[in-house]
């Protein structure tokens, strides 16, 4: 083999090789993105099935409910046009409270249970993320817009 084709076939390999290792580091990339949506968009199928995602919106008030000797609860997120019952095992956050913003990852389940692995509240008053602000806010304009029209 000539020194000419033995240096190609070292590029081919190396531009093999880099080709390899993006690929693998996209595919984690790719597996490791969590998207948020709101109580609308699950309700409309817009989130993915069977794969994890954030859910945001507020506690409902009253929705609260604890399983006897468990840290088992469930709970409402609404999104003021929206429902979705969420389920989770585990301590919530020590300013989580009914009728206060919650984003919970998890998946949501063949019942149209949302099952959450994490529950993260508010930081303060005048806190909630941006996300399910926005999503509260879009929810809201489309209930006015509809009570409206009628």
């Amino acid at each position: 083999m000539k020194a000419r084709h033995r240096r190609f076939a070292w590029i081919a390999a190396g531009l093999a090789a880099l080709a390899v290792a993006v690929g693998l580091v996209l595919n984690a990339f790719q597996s490791n993105l969590v998207f948020f949506y709101s109580p609308s968009q699950v309700l409309a199928n817009e989130a993915p099935v069977g794969r994890s995602f954030r859910i945001g919106g507020m506690v409902e008030a009253g929705s609260l409910k604890r399983e006897r000797e468990t840290l088992t609860m469930s709970f409402v997120v609404t999104d003021t046009a929206q429902k979705v019952p969420v389920r989770y095992t585990g301590l919530l956050p020590d300013l989580f409270k009914e009728g206060k913003g919650v984003v919970a990852q998890g998946s949501l389940g063949p019942d149209g249970v949302f099952t959450a692995t994490e529950v993260l509240a508010k930081h303060d008053e005048n806190y909630m993320p941006p996300e399910a602000a926005a999503a509260i806010e879009q929810a809201h304009k489309g209930g006015q817009m509809k009570s409206s029209a009628n």
